[in-house]
């Protein structure tokens, strides 16, 4: 097969180099023992290790960018948004924002965010938006 995004044997990456996630939401705060977060899970299925550029879309402030990740050859990431840092800057809890993810390679790329806020907690999960 082709590099067309179809499924692949052998090293050849799959996905692709620019994706868009416009919903994005640290909570604030948890309730009992598990932690609310949100994840970026990036799949590598290529033989040259990725290199990420993460920026960050804030409604009323500058984005936060130059955020670095690296995924290897053939493995998965589950990059934590609240570990990402542009010098001393973090995504703030509470605050609506959206992310860009550009890779030097092709990659597919999943968001996912656990809300733990209350009791009965919510996880969800979905595909981001490939444009590249």
């Amino acid at each position: 097969m082709t590099n067309d995004n179809r499924i692949q044997s052998g090293p050849s990456a799959n996905g692709h180099t620019y994706w868009v996630i416009p919903d994005g939401y640290i909570p604030p705060d948890s309730c009992g023992t598990l932690e609310s977060h949100e994840s970026i899970c990036v799949l590598n299925t290529g033989g040259t290790d990725a290199a990420l550029e993460i920026t960050i879309y804030f409604e009323d402030r500058e984005p936060l960018e130059n955020m670095q990740a690296v995924v290897p050859a053939r493995r998965t990431k589950h990059i934590r948004t609240a570990s990402l840092r542009s010098g001393e800057e973090a995504i703030p809890p509470g605050v609506p924002y959206a992310i860009t993810v550009a890779s030097n390679v092709p990659v597919i790329i999943q968001y996912s965010r656990l809300d733990t806020t209350q009791p009965e907690l919510a996880l969800m999960s979905v595909m981001a938006y490939p444009l590249a």
